[in-house]
């Protein structure tokens, strides 16, 4: 049986993490919208986000969070829907966590290296 007190810590950085995206998720969508507005081709935007530091910050930090969030969206799922426990449950949540975190470093860091 897990502790009590842990599986409150993870609950609590579970929801602290949906909290941390808003701005992510809200300032992401605003600027797709006023990208497509402009009428911005792929070369254009990539043109644009090539060496920025601190786009690579903001979706850097994005990132960070989603693989946070779905990780443990995914662990209390495979607890509560197929009864996974103990080391089982917390291998493939943390699995999951680094392989979102490692395909989602990458296409920022690809973002911001790309050769025009």
């Amino acid at each position: 049986m897990t502790h009590p007190s842990r599986e409150t810590w993870l609950w609590l950085i579970h929801r602290g993490s949906a909290v941390a995206m808003l701005p992510f998720v809200a300032g992401h969508l605003i600027l797709m919208m006023l990208t497509v507005r402009s009428g911005l081709s792929a070369a254009d935007i990539l043109g644009r986000t090539q060496g920025s530091v601190s786009l690579v910050a903001y979706y850097g930090f994005f990132v960070l969070f989603v693989s946070v969030h779905a990780a443990l969206g995914l662990r209390t799922e495979l607890a509560e829907k197929l009864g996974w426990r103990g080391n089982r449950l917390d291998l493939a949540a943390a699995t999951m966590g680094l392989l979102l975190l490692a395909t989602g470093g990458r296409a920022v860091w690809a973002v911001y290296s790309v050769s025009a």
